[in-house]
């Protein structure tokens, strides 16, 4: 294995790092002006982002971050210039919070209403904060959250339409993943929905170009199910069962929020739920791990390769503790891990990729569900222990090089988007761009920084100074639509 990197220390400042958990109240639209280098002149379309942008209401703080509001960024590409803007997500619960100045819902994650145990005994309802990724599809802007249905928006200028339903085929009881894959030899966006409980349902979703929702099939596993992501081939649906219990009594009375009535069961193996396009399911065993986020999947012979962030344990934040202060010596780090799945023996093996602690793991677009060469992925800035995320990993599947660029110590980054720069199909898989937003603590605003994925530890290609900051987001995606 060998390493290059760009020159930059690796030690942050806390306070540097806070300042990307500050809210941005501003809803705006504007041309970017103060940019560093040029904007590559093949690029063209639109990047969408989603994250949460709220994590207060008039000072009250929610209890985790990803109880915040999702706000959407579309920053639009063409003729060499972009142009930003930004909106929330209405949702009634959003609109009904702004009305009353107060925190009125509980998170699911570490948000619970002031008053105690007592004011939110059998308060059973789910905010749906849209916060967790945005996917253009068949005319349609979605805003994602895994547990309940997609916001519709308008890409033009990201005003929220409502709840999509996708005709009538996604009930109102049902949830739509906020991890959807795109099939880019079909255009077929792929998704999922869980209903978990005693015995969870899977439902596989199929979205094509026109935008219509079919259900390919529904699957009944054992178990409770907490399924944030898959990964997806041709073939198959596969999915990492978390070895995970949930125990809602204290959610029920009141005591804690869904979120911290999870928790990893010691010594227990992870199960891989591998779904095929008949619906049969197969169920195999592996190391104990925690994952979020697949990387990429693909079959070989008969075997199938996943590429997945791993975790020694759930990484869930303790009751009353402020995300803020966490002691990074304390965050337990995924790595990116490589499992080798025999259907025809019924045996996982696994190896490890990239060491160092990551998160956000990207390909070409072209590749979802492919053999594959290249992977992005988000990285701390120095080679063991842990960090927020400052740097942007490559990854060379083959021969074990990794490649770095540093925003540290002062700039902290976002999930990295992959664009080709030809789309196609005999072009260079890392003929490209890698897009991601970094936020910079120095000037207190955040960056589209565009790298040549070709030389990824080289000097930015371009770099758009945005006129504040963007908190810190989740997932985005591209599109060459121009909005």
């Amino acid at each position: 294995m060998t390493q290059t990197t760009s020159s930059s220390s690796s030690i942050f400042s806390r306070s540097d790092w806070q300042k990307g958990y500050e809210s941005l109240r501003a809803e705006q639209s504007y041309w970017i002006d103060n940019i560093e280098g040029e904007i590559p002149s093949g690029l063209e379309g639109t990047l969408f982002r989603n994250g949460p942008g709220l994590f207060d209401i008039n000072g009250e703080q929610y209890g985790h971050p990803f109880d915040g509001d999702g706000m959407v960024c579309a920053i639009a590409f063409r003729e060499g210039k972009a142009k930003f803007t930004n909106q929330y997500v209405k949702t009634p619960e959003f609109l009904a919070e702004q009305r009353a100045g107060k925190i009125l819902y509980r998170g699911v994650f570490g948000t619970q209403k002031a008053g105690g145990w007592l004011s939110n005994i059998f308060d059973l309802r789910n905010k749906n904060v849209a916060n967790t990724n945005v996917v253009y599809q068949g005319g349609k802007l979605l805003a994602l959250w895994e547990a309940a249905r997609p916001y519709a928006l308008n890409p033009e200028n990201l005003d929220t339409l409502g709840l999509e339903s996708f005709d009538g085929k996604l009930d109102a009881g049902k949830v739509f993943t906020a991890h959807p894959r795109r099939d880019d030899r079909t255009g077929d966006l792929w998704a999922f929905g869980v209903q978990p409980g005693p015995k969870s349902k899977i439902a596989i979703y199929q979205v094509n170009e026109s935008g219509e929702l079919f259900t390919e099939s529904e699957v009944q596993v054992s178990g409770f199910c907490f399924l944030h992501d898959f990964a997806y081939t041709p073939n198959y649906r596969i999915f990492m069962q978390n070895p995970v219990s949930f125990k809602p009594l204290p959610f029920i009375l009141g005591l804690a929020t869904a979120g911290g009535c999870i928790e990893l069961k010691p010594n227990t193996p992870s199960q891989f739920l591998i779904i095929d396009r008949q619906g049969n399911l197969q169920t195999l065993d592996t190391d104990p791990c925690f994952v979020f986020h697949h990387c990429n999947a693909y079959e070989q012979g008969d075997e199938i390769i996943v590429d997945s962030v791993c975790y020694p344990d759930y990484p869930k934040l303790e009751a009353n503790t402020d995300f803020r202060e966490i002691d990074f010596d304390k965050v337990i780090a995924g790595q990116l891990w490589r499992f080798t799945i025999s259907l025809k023996l019924g045996k996982v093996s696994r190896e490890l990729i990239l060491e160092r602690s990551c998160e956000f793991p990207v390909v070409h677009p072209r590749c979802v569900g492919q053999p594959y060469r290249y992977a992005y992925i988000g990285a701390i800035a120095k080679e063991s222990g842990n960090a927020p995320l400052q740097a942007i990993a490559k990854v060379d599947m083959q021969t074990g090089k990794q490649e770095f660029h540093s925003f540290a110590p002062r700039g902290f980054i976002s999930e990295p988007i992959f664009v080709p720069c030809d789309p196609s199909p005999d072009s260079a898989e890392d003929h490209g761009w890698v897009l991601t937003l970094v936020f910079d603590a120095a000037h207190n605003r955040s960056d589209l920084v565009i790298l040549d994925a070709q030389n990824i530890a080289g000097k930015p290609l371009a770099v758009l100074h945005l006129k504040h900051h963007v908190p810190y987001g989740l997932h985005g995606s591209f599109t060459r639509e121009v909005f």
